[in-house]
Order: structure tokens, then sequence, then C-alpha cells
């Protein structure tokens, strides 16, 4: 790339950690400043990895940083990354980048004024097995996808989390907090969405924190937004898929995403990762691991909290964007697809709300293909 991009972080908690530790992998960024509204996390975080600290008011005023991350809590992603496009910079937010259509088209009327991108995590889809999934589906290996279930199900954040409230309020609970990495790989994987209906309910009116030796441990949290979503998507190739999210369900025995074709099925790995097995039927049943193909980010780099080795590349969505804002290209991780994705969510739980179904407004163009030399492109 002909430039190298400034990238500053908004936002010092713990996933800024992640972002700081991996974006040396890849070409065209460099993190220059990290700001939160509590100086002394900046700073922390800032000395951490050898990053400048900055309030959030010098962030969008220097000219050193071209593009705000955004990884604030969810109720401020909208107001940080309507400052920073304000600010003439780009935006890439955490999940879910906004909580409602109208945010996400306000901020895209602005950043299209300013000619400016917006972009959105998550970017897990750009895995090497979601990447593979992909090429299955596209290669008509396993027919037309007609159906299937996506599952993302535990017994809640507040048994882990040092500060699990704002998860149990409006803009929280799992179809909003997780459900982005489902969402987003099914869109990836199948298209847009033109329809949803869903039932909701909670298990409990107040939830207590047991996460050990935090502050809040013992704290019980009033519960404002469902957390369990029985839902169902229709997407517009006709495709119908049922969703299950909740943070009532100690096990369970659903697969992340199963998929199923007029020829056969494919069982997708949690998308909250980039890496997972892949496993594939064809029409006489017959369920086989897929060998995993050569993909950059494919391979673990890694070793998660359960010891088990994993792919891990966030902000390979950032790099995709600062490389379509070079190559004058749609990002795979960019605007439209956030805003779908947030619209299928609230419809989700608006759905619950009336016992309607939904049509949607937003629409999207299914994110191109991330092949293995396209991830290789990204990576320095």
């Amino acid at each position: 790339m002909a430039k190298t991009y400034g990238v500053g972080i908004m936002g010092a908690g713990n996933i800024a950690s992640a972002y700081l530790r991996l974006a040396p992998l890849f070409k065209g960024i460099e993190v220059r400043g990290v700001a939160d509204i509590v100086p002394t996390a900046a700073k922390a975080r800032g000395a951490e990895f050898g990053v400048a600290a900055m309030t959030p008011d010098e962030m969008l005023k220097s000219s050193e940083i071209d593009v705000v991350v955004n990884l604030t809590v969810p109720a401020t992603h909208y107001r940080v990354s309507m400052d920073a496009v304000s600010a003439g910079k780009h935006a890439y937010s955490e999940k879910p980048f906004v909580l409602s259509v109208k945010e996400g088209k306000a901020l895209k009327r602005e950043a299209d004024k300013r000619g400016l991108y917006v972009g959105s995590a998550p970017d897990t889809f750009l895995g090497g097995a979601h990447q593979q999934v992909r090429d299955i589906i596209d290669s008509k290996q396993l027919g037309k996808i007609t159906h299937g279930t996506t599952h993302v199900m535990s017994r809640g954040m507040e048994h882990w989390h040092p500060n699990p409230d704002f998860f149990f309020q409006p803009g929280g609970g799992p179809i909003l907090d997780l459900g982005p990495y489902y969402i987003s790989d099914l869109v990836h994987l199948l298209g847009p969405v033109a329809r949803v209906t869903a039932f909701t309910n909670s298990a409990k009116s107040h939830r207590t924190v047991t996460t050990p030796n935090v502050a809040m441990t013992g704290k019980k949290i009033k519960v404002g937004t469902p957390t369990t979503i029985h839902g169902i998507l229709e997407f517009e190739s006709g495709a119908i898929i049922t969703v299950g999210a909740s943070w009532d369900v100690f096990s369970h025995g659903h697969h992340n995403i199963e998929l199923y074709g007029t020829d056969g099925s494919v069982f997708v790995p949690d998308p909250n990762f980039f890496g997972g097995d892949v496993f594939v039927t064809d029409q006489t049943g017959s369920r086989n691991k897929v060998e995993p193909w050569d993909h950059p980010f494919g391979k673990a780099n890694q070793t998660g909290g359960d010891g088990v080795p994993r792919a891990n590349y966030r902000t390979a969505g950032l790099a995709d964007m600062i490389q379509s804002i070079d190559k004058k290209r749609a990002a795979r991780c960019g605007l439209d697809l956030a805003l779908h994705v947030v619209e299928v969510m609230t419809s989700l739980l608006k759905a619950g709300e009336t016992g309607k179904v939904v049509t949607l407004t937003t629409t999207c163009e299914r994110p191109k293909a991330l092949k293995p030399k396209d991830a290789l492109a990204l990576l320095k």
C-alpha cells in the first residue's frame, strides 16, 4: 500500500489489548494512540504497548490519526463514531456499531457526505474455516442451501465478566452482544435476510454476579432485555434458518451453525473464532471432517484460556477496510453489512415484543469471499 494509515484506539478496555497486539500483523496500519474517558486507563494501556496516551478530544483533533477504532461500550458506539466521522476520520467500530437502523443511516449519510469509510466488527467470518465453508457453498457441493439452524447459548455473562451489568440492559442481551458473530457469518454465507419473526423471554428478573474476586461479586443486576430469543430468519435466497440465542442455558447439544442443502449438509464452527473444524455430509448422511485448506487466517497463532491453540486475526476487518479505501472498493466488514445485521437483530427483538413477522427495510451485498491470496495481501 502506498500509504500507512494512523489508527487511534478509542476505549482502553479489555478488547483494546487484542487490537494493539494484532494490528502489527497487517499492512498499511499503525496504531498511534489510545484514548479513554478515564485518563489512567489510556496511560496504562499506552504504556503496555508503547503507544501514546490521549484524551478523546486530542485523538479527534490529531492530524496523525486517520482512522478511529471505536472500542467503547455499545450504548456510545453511535456517538463516538459520529464524532470521529464529523472530525474527518474513518471509523471502525466493535459490534454492534449502532443500536438502531435510524442511527446507522444517520452515520452513513455523514460518512458519505465526507467521503469516509465506516466499518464494523465482527471480522471472524474472514477466518480460514468460515471462508472454507463459503468456498464449499459457492462450489455447489451441497446443492442449494434451503434451511438450517444456529445456536448461541450459555448460562450468561455474570459468571465470568468483571463488569457484566450492561450486558443485561437494552443494547445488550445475547442477540445484540453475540448475535453479530452468527448473523454476519450467515449473511456472508447465504446473503441478506428478507423477513424475521421471534418469541422472547427472560428466565430471571435479576441476575447475581458470581464472577470471583471482582468489585461486583454478589451484586444483583436488574434484567432489562430478553435473555432468551427463539427466532426464524427468511433469507432473500429462500433459505430458512432457526435461531436460538440464550443466557438461560446450562448445557445443550446444538452445533453452532448447521446448513442443509439439497445435496448435503455442512457443520460450521463457532463464528466467535476465526478457525475450527468443518464437517460435511453427502446424500448418504455420512459425516466427514474437511481437511483444512491453507488459509492464512486459519493458522493457530495463540493459545486460548482452555489451552487449545486458536487462530485469532482480529483487526483483519480493519485492515481490509483500509485496503478498500486505497482501492476504492467495498469493505468486507463495511457499513451496509453491519447495518443490515443490526436490523436483523433489532427486528428479532421487535418481533418478540409484537408477535409479528417483520419485513426488513435494509439489504446488502453478500461480502466478497476472502480467498487465501486475498488474506495474504493483508498481512505484512
